[in-house]
């Protein structure tokens, strides 16, 4: 920024030495408005002062800086606020929307001041106005500034130069008496005040704790005490102070304060409130003790104490005499309908207000014990944003929330207001957001300069927010009731999806899924195998699928989290922290500053940089405790150095209790699948031992999802030199208790066929040991053979059928008939008499075995039976033991469109013959 102060002179047409004339004018529609000029009036320029801003956001606050100085400093302190009002809309049209530097020039003349500011891009539009045309919203970017200049200037005009497009407004002082800070027009006597003949005006002096010190003879003249009787007695016990719901500040309050001027009522002797009118104000003696002097008079001579109050015109009223509301008259006209909106535009009208360098607004949070950023203006916002601090005094607290504060220096009072801490703010003023009593939030000003404001900007300050707290309340109650709803669709729709799998890994991709990008731009899962494994980094998820790998190799070199059960998002630094410093040992190597030779950039900077950032911001920590153990970590990450907002991150802790439930389900229900598929391969046998001269084929489909153990079986094992024994059994339901019968029966017929026991015995025994299991006995029907290769190629069989489907012998003429007699099941009685018949298969023949999750295959009233399989193995003629096993199942599976209820099992056995097919 470049100024100069140019003192006196006379200059004709009030414009900046050295410029050209005007090319181009664009003059406002309506000439006949009495507050439009297009060219400037000669008039004595008494004084001028100019600077040059450049395109930079705090260009704005630096100029309403220099125009309130320069215009304090020739005294015009009457049109200081308009002007600044002005000039901050001009600059930020030309250093903001614009993108040019800012040229502003104050010139003082004998009737007001003119105020030029000029930018370098004329070729932009200017809406202009009339008094027939309509220039829409003041909240839109264009043509605001110019609004209010026809709204407070008493002339203004647009001009053009080929580079250069300048606007000028004049504000014309006030008539008054020469040195008076306030003045009223002369009055009627019947239209003055009215006062008794003398008027009393009580003097009473309090000290710190709230006692009265000094009482006048007035005082004792309108309140009818004494200074005797009154002397050391609190004014809290003379004071009727009014308590309305939504004023936070108590007559207490108010004696903290350095100034303050209101009505209240004092109880005189005779025991009836006298209603004053009173001006407070806060001083300290030699010894630096405070005290406050209260002046008093009756409130119906308020106008000797009473400050008159400085209304601009445009706020006295609208266009049709109307009173203007507070509200709008400082948040402007149409407020906005979102809450971060109406924040927004708060803190930017409170920065005006009081020419500051910043603003921000805070919230409250539902206990009220902490205050959260919600809006700011000149700070680092997306630092500073959904940030809490605790309300109550302390270390690093915001202890002036529940009233209003001036601070001159922040540097002499370190953390008192902690979101200003290394912003480079120096003085600050603060005033509480209250409804029905209730601290709902704080609204602050601040500048870079110390000393800057007084309580005078304090009652001012406080004022506004009065009159948008009910607002901003009612805003963020409808937000909050939102927020709540959305909250539990997003949970109930989670909790729908974590339910519907039992599958881990899927499991783990919905729960980042639902986390990115409703919750945060990235996320990672962790997970714990059990008490003594350390976490391990399972799933990683961002918004960009690019960063997922280098987020994912970023983390696997930072020591994962530690596992605290304790509930609530805690914030980790470390992934951050990594990132910076990799991408710093990075752009060094590309640069050539390790100590190496210098290189080109490598291709490896980019992701490394993109990775970084992506990591950069904040990164919190949830557990998942699921059954009293912590069984993971969800973490959620942002960009940017945006704080989470705690309605998020209580969000992210409920989803994470969900997930970690459906997570250790999945768990359970993993274990028990693969305990339960072991339990399976182990009552199966572990494979088909190769027998000369007869092909052996078999199939087993359990029925299911692959979480219950059959309880059919089969096997097929050598007894002793060329014999071989097979059989295939069914067991009476399913589940481990059945599986508890199938391991017993195919491992007994191993031991008992081994000893050289015959088909009868070998079953007999194990009728018996079926029946010593009592209550987990189960009935169980089986086919056992023996079977014996013989040198002329066919194959001697000795099969017992005890209750099984009886085996089917195909010939090679297509014929199908039964190869053993029904005999009684096992498990059911204990004397068990048992027979073996014997079977000779030529070349070419086929043994089929099956059990009755075949035969009893359906379709509605229809069974696929033993007649149907029959009939289906009389179209094997000719087929390898494979092709006829195959071909049994496809037509079983084809025979119902329902899935098979109930297991099966196909052992084939064949005896080749000099062709095949």
């Amino acid at each position: 920024m470049t100024t100069g102060v140019i003192p006196g002179g006379h200059n004709p047409e009030p414009r900046p030495t050295g410029e050209r004339m005007p090319h181009q004018r664009h003059e406002p529609a309506g000439r006949e408005s009495p507050h439009v000029e297009t060219r400037s009036r000669s008039s004595v320029i008494t004084a001028r002062a100019a600077a040059t801003f450049e395109p930079v956001g705090r260009s704005v606050a630096t100029a309403r800086s220099f125009v309130r100085d320069t215009l304090q400093g020739w005294g015009f302190a009457d049109v200081v606020d308009d002007a600044v009002v002005l000039t901050s809309e001009l600059v930020t049209n030309a250093v903001v929307h614009a993108g040019t530097h800012a040229d502003v020039l104050c010139l003082r003349t004998e009737d007001g001041v003119r105020i030029e500011v000029a930018d370098r891009y004329p070729e932009r539009e200017v809406p202009l106005q009339g008094s027939a045309v309509n220039m829409g919203s003041p909240d839109r970017e264009g043509g605001r500034g110019l609004q209010l200049c026809a709204a407070l200037a008493a002339r203004w005009g647009v001009e053009y130069t080929p580079t250069h497009k300048n606007v000028w407004f004049q504000l014309d002082l006030p008539e008054r008496p020469v040195g008076t800070r306030a003045a009223g027009p002369s009055l009627p006597a019947d239209l003055l005040p009215l006062a008794d003949g003398r008027v009393r005006v009580a003097v009473v002096q309090i000290d710190r704790k709230g006692t009265v010190t000094a009482w006048n003879e007035d005082a004792e003249d309108i309140f009818g005490h004494t200074a005797a009787q009154v002397t050391g007695k609190p004014l809290t016990d003379l004071a009727a102070w009014p308590h309305t719901p939504g004023t936070g500040t108590g007559i207490a309050e108010a004696l903290q304060l350095s100034r303050w001027e209101g009505s209240y009522g004092i109880r005189g002797a005779d025991g009836r409130v006298t209603p004053v009118y009173a001006s407070h104000l806060r001083v300290r003696d030699t010894g630096g003790e405070p005290s406050t002097v209260c002046l008093l008079v009756r409130d119906h001579e308020r106008a000797v104490l009473q400050t008159p109050l400085r209304v601009p015109a445009s706020d006295s009223g609208t266009a049709d005499g109307q009173s203007a509301d507070p509200f709008e008259v400082f948040i402007g006209s149409p407020a906005p309908d979102d809450l971060d909106g109406l924040l927004q535009r708060t803190v930017e009208r409170a920065r005006d207000m009081l020419d500051g360098d910043s603003a921000f607004l805070l919230l409250a949070t539902d206990d009220e014990t902490e205050l959260e950023v919600r809006a700011s203006t000149g700070l680092p916002s997306a630092r500073q944003r959904f940030a809490r601090v605790p309300v109550e005094a302390g270390p690093g607290r915001y202890g002036s929330a529940r009233m209003p504060a001036v601070h001159d220096d922040l540097m002499s009072v370190p953390g008192a207001v902690p979101l200003l801490a290394g912003t480079g703010m120096r003085s600050v003023v603060t005033v509480p957001l209250k409804v029905e009593g209730r601290l709902t939030g704080s609204l602050g000003v601040a500048a870079e300069a110390a000393g800057r404001y007084s309580n005078e900007e304090a009652l001012r300050l406080q004022f506004a927010a009065d009159r948008i707290a009910l607002a901003v309340e009612s805003a963020r109650l409808g937000e909050l009731e939102r927020l709540r709803r959305g909250s539990l669709s997003f949970l109930v729709e989670a909790s729908d999806l974590l339910a519907g799998t039992l599958d881990r890994d899927q499991t783990l991709a919905l729960m980042a899924q639902m986390t990115v990008p409703t919750l945060a731009t990235w996320c990672a899962v962790y997970t714990i195998a059990d008490q003594a494994s350390d976490p391990y980094l399972s799933y990683v998820l961002h918004e960009d699928e690019e960063l997922i790998d280098g987020i994912k190799s970023l983390l696997s070199k930072v020591p994962p989290p530690d596992p605290v059960p304790t509930p609530g998002a805690r914030v980790w630094t470390a992934p951050g922290e990594h990132a910076h410093q990799a991408a710093l040992r990075s752009s060094m190597r590309s640069l050539g500053l390790t100590g190496g030779p210098a290189r080109q950039v490598s291709s490896g900077i980019g992701p490394t940089l993109a990775t970084a950032s992506a990591v950069g911001g904040e990164t919190v920590v949830l557990p998942l405790v699921a059954r009293n153990r912590v069984i993971g970590m969800l973490t959620l990450g942002k960009p940017t150095d945006e704080h989470f907002r705690q309605e998020i991150l209580e969000l992210a802790e409920d989803l994470s209790r969900r997930a970690a439930l459906a997570l250790d389900n999945a768990r359970l229900y993993s274990e028990r699948t693969a305990i339960s598929q072991a339990l399976q391969r182990s009552l199966l046998p572990p494979g088909t031992p190769h027998i000369d001269g007869v092909e052996v084929e078999v199939i087993y489909r359990a029925a299911g999802e692959g979480n219950e153990v059959g309880g059919d079986f089969y096997d097929v094992f050598p007894i002793s030199d060329g014999a071989y024994g097979f059989a295939i059994g069914d067991v009476c339901g399913t589940g481990p208790n059945a599986a508890a019968v199938t391991g017993l029966a195919r491992h007994a017929l191993r031991l008992l066929a081994r000893e050289g026991l015959s088909g009868p015995a070998v079953l007999e025994r194990l009728n018996s040991a079926i029946l010593d299991e009592g209550d987990r006995s189960r009935f169980l029907t089986l086919l056992y053979g023996e079977m014996r290769p013989q040198e002329d190629g066919s194959a001697e069989m000795k099969v017992v059928c005890a209750g099984h489907p009886l085996p089917l012998r195909l010939r090679q003429d297509g014929t199908v008939e039964a190869a053993a007699e029904p005999q009684p099941l096992l498990g059911v009685i204990e004397d068990l008499e048992l027979y073996e018949q014997t079977v000779t298969l030529d070349p070419g023949d086929v043994l089929l075995c099956v059990t009755d999750g075949v035969t009893e295959r359906r379709e509605g009233t229809r069974m696929l039976g033993d007649d149907g399989l029959a009939d289906v193995l009389t179209t094997c003629t000719g087929l390898t033991a494979g092709a006829v096993a195959a071909r049994i199942m496809r037509a079983v599976e084809r025979f119902a469109s329902d899935a098979p209820s109930d297991d099966m099992a196909i052992l084939a056995m064949r005896i080749p013959g000099l062709q095949t097919d």
